[in-house]
């Protein structure tokens, strides 16, 4: 090919780039920050209001989880670092970090109770591991966004309690579900005998924003030690994708619904799910890639000593769980391959935006640009309602919204604004390689 015919090439693929970068853009400071800052903050009882209907209409639900209320924090911090919202981040972030303090930290036993009502009285006080992850995601986050000491303060503070409580010492890995008093829970739907990969996952991206912020020895020590248990102990000895759940010794256990819900999955009736001991999940595969290859640039490690394994989760999701009729992705499938869940959830394919443009600065533009192409104009064509300003919670295979309200506890502004400011991000480094 002429030099010339290149470089018409190489201006055409920047050309497109910036048009899709042009988009999450508008989307982003048009839409999805606009939804939040006018309805998120409650001026009542302080923290954040989560629940809204497909109308963005308060839908009343008298409760606030930490959960939801530290994945906001972050989302507030996330945009003010990266310089979206202004002032406005930061003060809606600052707000946040107020009303988790002083109303969500137990001054007896330590922690983050699970769950209060509006006004900030406890309902749930049992202590979720999983909510602790993003408390030192959003907290760490935070300090780094605005320099306010608190967050690192308590960011390692539930540390420290997540070492001393939760650590197995014995098989390695964390407990999850606690009671108050940081008594381990029982079996079962109790949830004390298991282990699972999103646990996992999100410590591994907690402890990077915690070490990030603090650069602690132990910090790093721990999050090497949290990357290295993922891959010989969660990821599938031969396919190399995510096992969602495990018992204390590792062995694989079937996948069931907990007492203490910490995610809005689809069960059946009796708490079990279908193929409980052979499912994946195309989003969270992905996921942990962009989060490992974060978890390296912080640490200084080189990609290369890990590609083979992000490879795997990357050519898992796009053999399967891309859906080149309608686009999008899917929601899971078998390891060994096959489709489980044709439908479309709003954060695996939000996960998979960022994933797509990482492997295409790391690993092989010509093979994720394509499949980049296709996720996002489902997400913009589809996903997005456009005239709400969030995203659908969740869709059929074809795009009809199943789900429709704009959020919940779980289903709040972490995926959707993570996606559009770390998208972006990625697109702007693409364009101007291009150059």
């Amino acid at each position: 090919m002429a030099t010339s015919e290149t470089g018409q090439l190489m201006k055409n693929d920047q050309s497109q780039i910036q048009s899709f970068k042009t988009e999450c853009e508008y989307h982003l400071n048009n839409e999805l920050l606009p939804f939040w800052f006018d309805r998120a903050k409650d001026n009542n009882f302080g923290g954040y209001i989560t629940h809204f209907d497909k109308d963005g209409l308060d839908a009343g639900d008298d409760e606030k989880s930490m959960l939801g209320q530290a994945r906001m924090i972050y989302v507030f911090s996330s945009a003010y670092r990266h310089g979206y919202g202004g002032e406005q981040s930061a003060e809606f972030a600052r707000h946040g970090v107020d009303f988790l303090l002083d109303k969500m930290w137990d001054d007896e036993h330590k922690g983050f109770y699970w769950m209060t009502d509006r006004a900030g009285k406890v309902k749930i006080d049992e202590k979720i591991l999983y909510g602790h992850s993003f408390a030192i995601y959003s907290l760490s986050e935070y300090t780094l966004a605005t320099g306010d000491q608190r967050g690192l303060t308590y960011a390692e503070k539930a540390f420290d309690l997540i070492q001393k409580y939760c650590a197995d010492t014995h098989f390695g890995g964390y407990f999850e579900m606690f009671s108050r008093n940081w008594d381990l829970k029982g079996p079962g739907a109790a949830g004390g005998d298991r282990k699972t990969l999103d646990i996992h996952m999100h410590l591994m991206e907690s402890f990077t924003t915690l070490y990030e912020c603090s650069g602690k020895e132990v910090h790093r020590r721990k999050l090497l030690e949290v990357i290295e248990l993922i891959i010989d102990k969660i990821l599938h000895p031969e396919y190399r994708t995510g096992i969602p759940q495990f018992f204390a010794d590792w062995k694989v256990a079937p996948q069931i619904k907990f007492d203490i819900i910490w995610g809005w999955d689809r069960f059946t009736e009796d708490g079990a799910k279908g193929q409980a001991e052979d499912n994946t999940s195309y989003g969270h595969n992905v996921e942990f890639a962009w989060l490992l290859m974060h978890a390296l640039d912080v640490l200084e490690i080189p990609i290369a000593r890990y590609k083979d394994v992000i490879r795997r989760q990357y050519d898992h999701a796009l053999a399967d769980g891309i859906d080149w009729e309608y686009g999008g992705v899917f929601v899971e499938g078998s390891h060994a391959g096959g489709v489980y869940d044709r439908e479309k959830e709003f954060w695996q394919n939000a996960e998979m935006l960022i994933a797509l443009t990482q492997g295409c600065l790391v690993l092989d533009m010509d093979t994720y640009w394509p499949v980049y192409q296709n996720v996002h104009r489902f997400v913009f064509d589809k996903m997005i309602h456009h005239k709400i300003g969030e995203w659908w919670p969740l869709l059929t295979r074809q795009g009809e919204p199943i789900w429709t309200h704009m959020s919940h506890n779980w289903k709040i502004n972490y995926h959707t604004v993570r996606s559009m400011i770390e998208t972006i991000k990625r697109l702007d480094k693409l364009v101007r390689s291009k150059e």
